[in-house]
């Protein structure tokens, strides 16, 4: 798994925003396939799960940019 973590942070270092984007542009585009998967019934708690992991990693991320973009 080291080895794993080791190339990705390796890809990222040799990446610009835009290759993110489109990276990010890639994993959503999977996450909306797998969504829309899901049945009818069970949509409610993966909506859910969804949106936690979105909290929990989107407001870090954004709190980041925000003291990156100010410079504090």
């Amino acid at each position: 798994m080291k080895k794993l973590f080791d190339a990705a942070n390796r890809y990222i270092e040799t990446s610009d925003w835009k290759t993110i984007a489109v990276l990010k542009f890639c994993l959503i585009s999977l996450g909306m396939m797998i969504g829309m998967a899901v049945d009818k019934r069970d949509r409610k708690p993966v909506f859910l799960g969804a949106l936690g992991v979105f909290a929990a990693s989107y407001i870090p991320l954004m709190v980041r940019f925000c003291r990156v973009y100010t410079g504090k």
